[in-house]
C-alpha cells in the first residue's frame, strides 16, 4: 500500500482503494481514500 499525507488527519496513512492517474502536466499520481476519515488523498510521483 501507499502512504500519503491527510489533510484533515494531519498524518501519514495508508491510503485505501489507491488508482494510478496523471496529473494535467503528466506526472504520475495515486489518488485514494482515507481509511479513518475517508477524505481522498494524493501522492504525487516521478515522470
Amino acid at each position: 500500500m501507499t502512504e500519503a499525507y491527510c489533510v484533515k488527519c494531519k498524518k501519514k496513512v495508508e491510503m485505501k482503494d489507491g488508482k494510478e492517474t496523471k496529473t494535467k502536466r503528466g506526472t504520475a499520481m495515486m489518488k485514494g481514500k482515507c481509511p479513518s476519515c475517508g477524505t481522498t488523498v494524493c501522492r504525487i510521483g516521478g515522470k
